[in-house]
């Protein structure tokens, strides 16, 4: 038994097939950045807004939408694991396997470029400015992050690790 089929057969009956992996193209990493990048930006806007709302220091304030951003991401891997049957603790530890590098480098890109912007931390939730460094972040750190997301899913690591919850 070849060790494709003997992991088949070890998970037969948890409800997703292990069979093969995703295929490693840029279209499938675009895909895995799109996903990462969707709950990194809702973490991300949430933690500004409301650490700019309550007049947090810049480096509370990242903290907290660094934080956020992680349980957004999470979260949304978790909800479609979940979706397919997996329990709390084992959909957990997908969402971790799946987006921990790729939120990370998000999180660096993104923070990074805010702060690198001068004045867009200070310029508050009224300003171009500091909206338009944050969308201007989370477009380069989308750049910057899909080649990281191809090498991982052809490694069969990242979001390769959920495509098997996807039927």
């Amino acid at each position: 038994m070849d060790h494709s089929t003997h992991e088949h057969a070890a998970h037969a009956g948890h409800g997703a097939h292990t069979g093969h992996r995703p295929p490693t193209t840029w279209a499938a990493a675009a895909q895995a950045t799109l996903h990462c990048l969707t709950g990194c930006a809702i973490g991300e806007v949430l933690g500004m807004v409301i650490g700019t709302a309550l007049g947090l220091h810049g480096v509370a304030t990242i903290a907290l939408a660094v934080a956020l951003a992680f349980v957004f991401g999470y979260a949304l891997t978790m909800r479609g694991v979940l979706k397919a049957g997996v329990p709390f603790r084992a959909a957990l530890k997908v969402a971790l396997a799946a987006d921990t590098i790729s939120i990370t480098v998000m999180e660096i890109v993104d923070n990074g470029i805010m702060v690198a912007v001068p004045g867009a931390m200070d310029a508050g939730l009224a300003s171009w400015l500091f909206w338009g460094a944050l969308a201007f972040a989370l477009a380069v750190a989308f750049v910057l992050t899909w080649p990281v997301n191809k090498w991982m899913i052809g490694r069969g690591k990242g979001h390769a690790v959920v495509h098997q919850y996807h039927h």
